[in-house]
C-alpha cells in the first residue's frame, strides 16, 4: 500500500513518510493510492472481535507487513486501547428503543474524547516509528526525531498531549484560540508539565490556528530542519484509528439486535474538520454498508456544500458557539473527500487497465489542486449537479442552532428519565448529532430505521453550556454535576499550569516559540 497527495505532486509514498510527514509537501492530504475492499466473508470473520483485535485486522489492510507486521500491528493496537476506561473501548448505549435512536460513546479515552481513539494511537506508532529508526545508531550519532505541531479547537490538543507525553525523540506544539475552547480542555491542555509540551494560546480562532499549522508545514527549510510532524486529522494514521469504531459499532448493533438484517444503518456525526466523518466514508467504501449524516452547528460550511454544491466560507467568519471543537470554517479533510468525488464525477479520461486509472488520479489532483486555489483566491469553489448527487450517495446533512443544541441536551435528558428512569446527558458537540437525526427523520423517508450518534466527549468537558441547557429541566431528577463529574476531571482545578501566549496570529511568532522551546530541552537543532 502506497500514498500519494490529494493535489499530485507526491505519489509513492510509504505508510511511515505519510505518517510522519503529516501534510503533503505540496500542501495536500495523504491518501491511500487504492481503498481496499472487505468482503462478507470478512466482516462476518470480523464480527466478535475484539476492539484492538479489529483494529488490527483493518490496519493491516493499509499497512505492508514490510513496513509493520501484523505481530506489531496487534501489539501497538493492544497498547493503545489499553488505557481506556470500558472494556469495548466504545461501547453503544441507546437512548431510545422506541425511537431506534443511540450514541456511540467515544469517550471512554485519557482525555474523555474521541480523539483518544486515534491519539494513544498514533503516539504510539510516532514512538515506534523512532525507535525503530535510531536503535542501531550508534553514542553521539545524531538521532532521529519529530517536532509535533497541531492545531486544536478543545480536544485535538489534549488528546495529542496526553498520547505524547514524555515520549523520547518528540517534542510537541499545541496551538489553541486564547479563550475559545472550554475551560476544562484548557485546563487539560495546560496542566501537563512534562518537558516535551508546549502549550500555546494564540489571539484569533481556531481557523487562524489551523492556517499557522499549515504554513509552517509549507515553509520546506523549516519542516525539514525542524522534523515536522502532524497529530491533527490531516494525518492519515488518525482517520485509519477511526475507522476501526465504525466496524466495530456494526457489529454491536447487529449483535444486539438494534439492526436487523438487511436493514440500513445509518450514523449521525457531529462534523467540524470532517476527519470523524471521512472515516465513516473509508468505511463505506471499503464495503460497509452505512449512510452518514454530517451534522454541523451555526457553521455549516459542509451542511451548505451537501445541499448546494457550493463550498464557501461564511462572509461572517467563525461563529462562537457552545460546540466550540465543531467552531471551524473551512474543514481541512473535506480536501480527501472532494479528491474522490473529481475523480467519480469530473475527471474524463477515456480507456481502462492501470494507464487510465493513474490518468484519472492526475486529473483528479489537478481539479482538487484549482477548488483549492478557488478557496484561497475567493473564498470558495461550486461544483456540478453530478458531484451533489455523487456525494449524497452517502452523505445527508444538517445545521443545528445553538439554541436548538441546548434544547435537545435538555430534552432528552428529560426523556431518558421517564424511559430509563435514569436520565442521560449529553454533550453539546452530541446534541447536534442527534438533533440533525432528528431533522432528517422529519424530512426523509430513508431516515425512519436505527441511527447511532456518535457521542465525541464526557459532558463534564463542557460544563457551562450543559449546566445552561438543564437550568430548568421539567423532570423530578434534577441535574448535579457531581453526579457525572470524573474525578480525574475534577483534580484538574488544583493542579500547575503552563502555558504561552501570542499576542498575533503570525507564523513567525510560533516559528520563534518552537525555537525557544526546543532549545529550553536541550535539543540541538
Amino acid at each position: 500500500m502506497y500514498y500519494r497527495s490529494t493535489r499530485g505532486a507526491v505519489a509513492g509514498q510509504s505508510f511511515e513518510a505519510a505518517v510522519l510527514g503529516g501534510l503533503a509537501p505540496d500542501g495536500g492530504l495523504y491518501i491511500p493510492e487504492r481503498i481496499p475492499a472487505v468482503t462478507a466473508e470478512q466482516l462476518a470473520q470480523w464480527s466478535s472481535l475484539a476492539f484492538p483485535e479489529l483494529a488490527a485486522e483493518l490496519f493491516a489492510l493499509y499497512v505492508d507487513s514490510g513496513e509493520i507486521t501484523k505481530a506489531e500491528l496487534e501489539t501497538l493496537a493492544t497498547r493503545s486501547y489499553a488505557t481506556f476506561r470500558h472494556p469495548d473501548i466504545t461501547p453503544i448505549r441507546a437512548l431510545s428503543e422506541s425511537q431506534r435512536l443511540s450514541v456511540l460513546e467515544l469517550f471512554h479515552g485519557p482525555t474523555f474524547a474521541f480523539k483518544d481513539v486515534a491519539l494513544q494511537f498514533l503516539g504510539n506508532l510516532f514512538e515506534f516509528l523512532l525507535q525503530r529508526r535510531n536503535a542501531h545508531k550508534q553514542p553521539g550519532d545524531r538521532r532521529d526525531r519529530i517536532t509535533v505541531v497541531g492545531a486544536t479547537s478543545g480536544d485535538t490538543g489534549s488528546a495529542a498531549i496526553y498520547g505524547l507525553r514524555g515520549k523520547r525523540d518528540i517534542s510537541v506544539f499545541i496551538l489553541h484560540p486564547r479563550g475559545r475552547v472550554s475551560p476544562v480542555q484548557e485546563r487539560q491542555m495546560t496542566t501537563v508539565l512534562d518537558a516535551n509540551v508546549h502549550n500555546v494560546a494564540v489571539e484569533g480562532t481556531f481557523d487562524d490556528c489551523q492556517d499557522i499549522v499549515k504554513q509552517l508545514f509549507a515553509d520546506d527549510e523549516f519542516r525539514v530542519q525542524y522534523s515536522l510532524g502532524a497529530v491533527n486529522s490531516i494525518n492519515w494514521a488518525r482517520i485509519l484509528a477511526q475507522i476501526v469504531y465504525y466496524f466495530f459499532a456494526y457489529f454491536q448493533a447487529e449483535a444486539s439486535g438494534l439492526k436487523r438484517t438487511d436493514e440500513p444503518l445509518v450514523f449521525s456525526v457531529p462534523t467540524g474538520n470532517f476527519g470523524d466523518i471521512l472515516a465513516g466514508y473509508y468505511a463505506q467504501r471499503m464495503g460497509l454498508p452505512i449512510r452518514l449524516i454530517c451534522a454541523t452547528n451555526e457553521n455549516d460550511i459542509l451542511d451548505r456544500f451537501f445541499r448546494t454544491g457550493i463550498y464557501s466560507k461564511s462572509s461572517d467568519g467563525v461563529a462562537q458557539t457552545w460546540a466550540p471543537a465543531m467552531d471551524i470554517c473551512v474543514s481541512s479533510n473535506f480536501e480527501r473527500l472532494a479528491w474522490y468525488l473529481a475523480r467519480d464525477t469530473v475527471v474524463e479520461v477515456e480507456g481502462h487497465g492501470a494507464e487510465a486509472e493513474r490518468a484519472r488520479d492526475v486529473e483528479a489532483s489537478a481539479v482538487v489542486a484549482a477548488w483549492w486555489t478557488a478557496l484561497k483566491s475567493h473564498g470558495g469553489f461550486q461544483v456540478d449537479a453530478a458531484t451533489v448527487a455523487k456525494a449524497g450517495e452517502v452523505f445527508l446533512s444538517a445545521k443545528v442552532s445553538n439554541d436548538e443544541m441546548l434544547a435537545t441536551i435538555c430534552a432528552w435528558y428529560e426523556r431518558s428519565a421517564e424511559e430509563h428512569g435514569t436520565p442521560y446527558v449529553l454533550d453539546p458537540h452530541t446534541a447536534v448529532g442527534v438533533k440533525a437525526a432528528e431533522k432528517l427523520r422529519v424530512e426523509r423517508s430513508d431516515c425512519n430505521g436505527p441511527i447511532i450518534c456518535l457521542s465525541t466527549a464526557h459532558p463534564a468537558k463542557f460544563d457551562e453550556a450543559v449546566e445552561r441547557a438543564l437550568a430548568n429541566v421539567a423532570t423530578q431528577v434534577r441535574f448535579s454535576f457531581d453526579d457525572i463529574r470524573p474525578v480525574e476531571i475534577e483534580a484538574l482545578a488544583a493542579k500547575e499550569r503552563r502555558c504561552e501566549q501570542v499576542p498575533e496570529a503570525e507564523a513567525k511568532l510560533i516559528k520563534e516559540v518552537v525555537r525557544q522551546g526546543l532549545q529550553a530541552e536541550g535539543i540541538a537543532i
